[in-house]
Parts: C-alpha cells; sequence; structure tokens
C-alpha cells in the first residue's frame, strides 16, 4: 500500500500549539520517564564525547541537555515549529545548557540544504521526524546521512505500531475494524484511512525499521522499544518510583527487556542508532 503524503504544516502546527507540554511530556508518570531514560541510555551509549551533533526536531530541548551536560559536546538546534524553537532557547538559558548551542534554525528534516555535507560528528532525531515525513522519509534519512560525517552515527526514535495499539488498545479498539485493518496494513494513519484520527504519523514495524536504515548503507549497531514492561502501568508505578531500589530494578530491567528481540515491537517507540560508513 502505497505511504499517505506528508503534511509538513500540519506538524508545525501540532508542536506549535502543543507548545510546553512537550517538554512536561516525559514527566507525566513514571512509565513516561522509563521512556526519557531508554533515550538517555542509547544516546550515551551510542556518541562519544566532544562531538558537533545536529539535533533534528529537537523540541524545547530535553535531550538538547543531555547532549550538553552528560556529552559535553555541542548541539546544532533545528525544529520545524517555530514555538519549539523558542522554548529550546528559554529552556537552555532556565538550565543552563545554552553554552553548548550552536544555534537554532526552522527548518525541516527532508530539507537539510542550511548545512554542509558531511558537516556534524552525529545527527540525533529523537521524538519521531522519521514518522511524521511520511512518504518523504527516504529523502528526509538521506539528508540525515549527507551532513553526517564518514564514520559518523545517526539517531532517531520513530513511533511503534504493535507497540502503539499495546499501549492503546481499548482506544484503538474504538475504531472500526476496516480503519484499523488499513492502519495495521499501511502504518500509517491518516485522515485518508481513519475518520476518527487526529494524530498522523506512519508507525514502524522493528524489522522495517532496520531494514529502512540498512537500506541506506547504515551499519545498525543498536535497536531498543521504549519501552517495554511499563507502559500501560502509567500512575500505578509510583509506589515503586519512590523507592529506589525498586526503581533501580525497574530501570535495569527495561534496559534488559528493551533489546530483546522478541520485546522490540512492544514499547510505544523505536530507537535506532547507524553508522555512516567511513
Amino acid at each position: 500500500m502505497e505511504s499517505a503524503g506528508y503534511d509538513p504544516k500540519w506538524v508545525e502546527a501540532f508542536y506549535d500549539e502543543y507548545a510546553d507540554k512537550e517538554w512536561e511530556r516525559l514527566n507525566l508518570t513514571p512509565a513516561r520517564y522509563v521512556q526519557l531514560n531508554i533515550h538517555h541510555h542509547v544516546l550515551l551509549k551510542a556518541l562519544t564525547m566532544g562531538m558537533e551533533i545536529l539535533e533534528v526536531g529537537a523540541g524545547p530541548g530535553r535531550f538538547t541537555k543531555f547532549i550538553v551536560d552528560d556529552l559535553e559536546s555541542f548541539s546544532t538546534v533545528v525544529d520545524i515549529s517555530p514555538v519549539q524553537l523558542d522554548l529550546n532557547k528559554a529552556k537552555a538559558k532556565e538550565h543552563n545548557f545554552e553554552h553548548g548551542v550552536r544555534g537554532w534554525h526552522q527548518a525541516d528534516i527532508c530539507d537539510l540544504s542550511m548545512f554542509d555535507d558531511e558537516a556534524f560528528d552525529a545527527v540525533v532525531a529523537f521524538g519521531g521526524p522519521l514518522s511524521y515525513v511520511m512518504d518523504r522519509r527516504e529523502r528526509a534519512l538521506q539528508e540525515c546521512i549527507r551532513v553526517t560525517k564518514p564514520g559518523g552515527m545517526i539517531l532517531a526514535s520513530v513511533m511503534s505500531l504493535w507497540g502503539t495499539i499495546h499501549e492503546y488498545l481499548p482506544g484503538v479498539l474504538e475504531f472500526p475494524k476496516t480503519e484499523n485493518k488499513a492502519i495495521v496494513a499501511s502504518g500509517d494513519l491518516t485522515s485518508e484511512n481513519s475518520k476518527m484520527a487526529t494524530h498522523y504519523c506512519h508507525m514502524f514495524r522493528s524489522g522495517e525499521l532496520r531494514n529502512f536504515f540498512q537500506s541506506h548503507g547504515l551499519e545498525v549497531t543498536d535497536m531498543a522499544a521504549c519501552n517495554v514492561l511499563t507502559p500501560v502501568y502509567g500512575d500505578r508505578l509510583a509506589d515503586a518510583h519512590k523507592d529506589r531500589e525498586k526503581w533501580i530494578q525497574v530501570l535495569n530491567m527495561e534496559l534488559e527487556a528493551c533489546r530483546e528481540p522478541g520485546c522490540l515491537d512492544m514499547g510505544t517507540h523505536l530507537i535506532i542508532a547507524g553508522k555512516k560508513p567511513s
């Protein structure tokens, strides 16, 4: 089935309206905090200190802060949403990581022409940019590869098909059967295949995502589900979150489970790290 068309204006408007909720999203419940932790873990595992990093779809700066503080690296921040860029600037000042930001740019992941070839040691596209571009994802990944130095890394997180259904199953079952059949077949959630959909993106299977990176010559060095054990529990993990020993157990089990081949499709997001040939 042909993939649905990309609507950059919808993505821009969505994140303009979503505003500061994007900063708070990963702190809303203990399960969301696990998602933040897994992204953080993959980031630190894949990248090294002192890098020049292009951060595409950076939002208000949750991961920008990690790049600057934990990797002691520099981030060039890109987002399609001017509201998210303004928030990133504000959070950088508020949380003292503005010294590590080279600049803030409004741009589309499908067109990074403002940046030279091989300008960055790594590209980080967390938060789903490669899911939102729908039928333009080939172009988007090519642009990320173009601006990355040989031997550099490309990290991305995308929406997961089965993981999203796993977390939101009661709501999914409110959709007509014919709509769900079309969504599962294509991985696309669009206004064309669902009258009930309000959020539009392509949801990947883990094998599809791996093949996508490999077909562009990238060596897949890491893949993780985000997250496996905790997404359906929400606030029910609040007591465990308050108990340091129990919470460390939760995080350690998640970090092991999230890379199990049989678990990769069970988180709402998939995270991948790919290395560009030297």
